[in-house]
């Protein structure tokens, strides 16, 4: 049986410290970030009904083919863009950031920048 990556279990220990203090709700929902090593993943959710608002990733239709020559980053800004743009379209205009147990820099800081840009509040 193998065990678990010391740096995975961290980090879902993180994640349970930060998941016992934020929830969302429908006037205020939880933005939720997952990175994986090639992509990188964001949803908004209402925790009080357990249902995902919004979503959007680097796997999305909408930008798939935009992030072919894109570095991390880069695609990170494109996937917080079209966040902010299909929660706007649904009339979500705060949020509260969860970064899931992930260190706010590079990709996830990125993501939360380019959805501050285009006009979420957190």
């Amino acid at each position: 049986m193998s065990k678990m990556n010391p740096r995975a279990s961290m980090r879902l220990k993180r994640k349970g410290r930060i998941r016992k203090k934020i929830s969302g709700t429908l006037e205020r929902p939880r933005l939720s970030v997952f990175r994986s090593a090639k992509h990188i993943y964001a949803q908004i959710i209402d925790d009080l009904q357990g249902v995902t608002l919004v979503a959007a990733g680097t796997l999305s239709p909408e930008i798939r083919d935009k992030l072919g020559g894109l570095k991390k980053k880069d695609a990170a800004r494109e996937v917080g863009k079209l966040l902010a743009d299909k929660a706007k379209s649904k009339g979500i205009a705060t949020v509260i950031f969860d970064r899931n147990g992930f260190i706010y820099h590079g990709r996830v800081k990125s993501l939360a920048e380019s959805c501050r840009e285009n006009g979420l509040v957190f």
